[in-house]
């Protein structure tokens, strides 16, 4: 069973989009912060954008490892026969 890339890249966007949200938690009302983005709270939003896209790539990543988990393996032929020979 190989490995999904779904599901590092999910967990990193994850994590990151967590930390990214919580930071613009702690900081929201803070206004000389985001007097440069109008006001707008750019942490928070990001932050959960990333955390719904990270969880996404989660989800189709580990749909895609029960979709091959439930097929029946391959059979291994022989060396030769790969080779055309």
């Amino acid at each position: 069973m190989s490995l999904d890339l779904r599901i590092p890249m999910g967990m990193m966007f994850t994590l990151v989009g967590v930390i990214l949200a919580a930071f613009g938690l702690a900081t929201n009302g803070n206004e000389k912060l985001y007097a440069p983005s109008l006001g707008i709270n750019a942490n928070l939003w990001w932050g959960l954008v990333l955390l719904a896209f990270g969880l996404t790539m989660l989800l189709l990543g580990r749909r895609s490892q029960k979709r091959l988990a439930k097929l029946p393996p391959e059979p291994v032929g022989d060396g030769d026969a790969r080779r055309g020979h």
